[in-house]
């Protein structure tokens, strides 16, 4: 190797320093390992309070397998990893602490590369920022998605369809009993979300950057050829090393344009685009928020899979992959775009094959013409705002409508299911306060649920606007991330009840029917003030004072950009 091991400033020597070094970390390896070979990282998420991350200790094995084959030491790192399913408030809270973890362990610990092990929610996003800024070779193994449950013969998808299946319970055409009987059907193997969710999309993202072996992204959690992937992806990490292939030397525009098109030919979640914009932001990419729109808005939706379709992620695995998708879109991927092996991505498109077209469409024959994220913008959202039409109702896409307001999660649930509330199937329900200072951490509460009366109506879709997210496993007419959000002095703080919002996607709009000058006298009332959070310590309170607004990420305002892997003082 011709460039010095970077690990080879703790190994190498006889002073103290080196000594130490290695005696600690010698129990029972041979001297060889502190000889010229590449110390690899393997930057686990695994957790048994993360569940879908829980297999991800036997992924680890395998990579081990892998880096030792190629002549390298694989090494364990745990990190933090925030589970989407338990942790309150929300998981988006700790999105920048586990990549602040992880860069800061990576940079202070002597290894030369590292293998990125997610698969729940926030976990690939957090490790990719973290890669980002401390630009050593890196890799990513996504943990994969689990298999599909059956209830009653069947397909649950997970997320999707517990979001569908309360509601039937909440209007009255699904017995509690029968809706809870499913529950043990619904998650049937180790693995993330099994809809084309959060977890599934930044897994598929992160092979459109070019950052996973290209055909790894989407194979399921128990699929054995998931466990040979990452075998291989330790051999490549050794690989990685002796070309000192960093994020920094091929992650570009052009990578992130690929993502873009990429996230609109799956239906892929919103939250794509506010990890994107993190991701980017710590490459020192300029990566908008309009980008996503001027890129994707006309890309055609391809893939069939709920939250905007009907079939899950193991059936697009068996449809040919994430790789065929790519392919039908060729012509709107950006060629120069390289991946982790060295080679552009296209270059992998060539043997890619549909081979069930109910499941994947061709091109010409698309589920959705254009189905790209929309970005909106008006006197309701002058920083921008977001709504994913393929999960949208096509007749609400343009909707007038007075405004229900609700100051808080806790002021919408203790409202929403009062049979005397003042609510037709034309109103537009509001939810303030749930952005990254406000809530803290812009929680999945804006996909709201419909308000009880209204579902034994036969209504199943409102328009709804929220400051916060969405999970990527739901659905529905949701425009959100509105930004700047309430917390931060956005006019979503003004809005009152009886207002009358104009939502116009063909035309990008978001706006309020009131007079400027009327909006700008108002102040936001005490209710909506006491619904921010106010913390006085800790993580929360670091979040909240530095949390930037979801149109650049809501990453913490000094992780922005690469601090790299340099480390300038000895520990003894």
């Amino acid at each position: 190797m011709d460039t010095p091991l970077r690990s080879a400033e703790w190994y190498e020597g006889t002073d103290r320093n080196a000594y130490i070094h290695r005696a600690w970390m010698r129990r029972g390896v041979p001297d060889s390992a502190f000889q010229g070979r590449p110390q690899i990282a393997i930057a686990n998420t695994a957790s048994e309070l993360v569940p879908c991350n829980a297999h991800l200790d036997e992924v680890a094995q395998s990579v081990k397998h892998g880096v030792y084959e190629a002549g390298g030491i694989p090494l364990n790192l745990p990190v933090t990893a925030p589970g989407e399913t338990l942790v309150k408030p929300t998981a988006m809270l700790w999105r920048n602490m586990t990549a602040m973890n992880a860069e800061e362990m990576l940079r202070a610990n002597p290894v030369d590369g590292v293998v990125l092990l997610g698969g729940c929610d926030k976990t690939i996003p957090a490790l990719l920022m973290a890669a980002a800024s401390v630009d050593l070779p890196a890799v990513v193994v996504p943990g994969g998605p689990m298999l599909t449950g059956h209830f009653r013969g069947e397909a649950l998808g997970c997320g999707t369809d517990v979001w569908r299946l309360s509601e039937e319970v909440r209007a009255g055409t699904l017995s509690e009993p029968d809706f809870l009987k499913s529950e043990s059907a619904t998650i049937r193997s180790k693995g993330h979300c099994n809809t084309m969710g959060t977890a599934s999309t930044m897994a598929l993202v992160a092979e459109a950057l070019g950052m996973t072996v290209p055909g790894l992204a989407g194979t399921p959690a128990p699929d054995a050829r998931l466990l040979e992937a990452a075998h291989g992806t330790g051999r490549l990490a050794v690989e990685l090393i002796a070309a000192d292939r960093r994020p920094s030397t091929f992650l570009t525009k052009a990578s992130f344009h690929n993502a873009i098109v990429a996230l609109a030919a799956i239906g892929g979640s919103t939250n794509a685009v506010v990890h994107l914009l993190a991701i980017a932001g710590r490459l020192g990419i300029d990566l908008t928020v309009d980008d996503f729109d001027r890129i994707g808005a006309d890309v055609p939706l391809l893939v069939n899979l709920r939250p905007a379709g009907k079939y899950l992620m193991d059936d697009l695995h068996r449809a040919g992959g994430f790789l065929a998708v790519l392919r039908e879109v060729r012509d709107l991927l950006d060629p120069d775009a390289l991946t982790i092996t060295g080679e552009p991505l296209v270059s992998y498109l060539d043997e890619a094959r549909i081979w069930d077209e109910d499941v994947i469409s061709p091109r010409g024959e698309p589920l959705q013409k254009a189905a790209g994220i929309a970005v909106l913008r008006g006197s309701l959202a002058p920083g921008g705002a977001l709504v994913k039409p393929s999960a949208a109702s096509p007749h609400l896409l343009q909707h007038r409508g007075r405004a229900l307001v609700f100051d808080s999660i806790e002021d919408f649930r203790d409202r929403i299911d009062d049979p005397d509330l003042d609510v037709d199937a034309d109103t537009v329900l509001v939810l303030r306060g749930c952005g990254p200072k406000g809530y803290p951490g812009m929680p999945e509460v804006s996909n709201l649920p419909l308000p009880k009366k209204l579902l034994a109506q036969g209504v199943r879709d409102m328009v709804r606007i929220c400051d916060g997210r969405m999970s990527g496993t739901a659905y529905g007419t949701v425009v959100l991330h509105v930004t700047p959000e309430a917390a931060a002095g956005g006019p979503l703080a003004l809005v009152r009840t009886g207002d009358t919002v104009i939502l116009d996607v063909a035309a990008r709009r978001l706006d309020i029917d009131v007079p400027a000058a009327e909006l700008a006298a108002r102040a936001p009332s005490a209710a909506t003030l006491d619904g921010y959070a106010k913390p006085v310590r800790g993580w929360e309170r670091l979040y909240i004072d530095h949390v930037t607004q979801a149109d650049t990420g809501a990453d913490l305002d000094f992780l922005q950009g690469s601090s790299g892997s340099e480390v300038h003082r000895e520990s003894h």
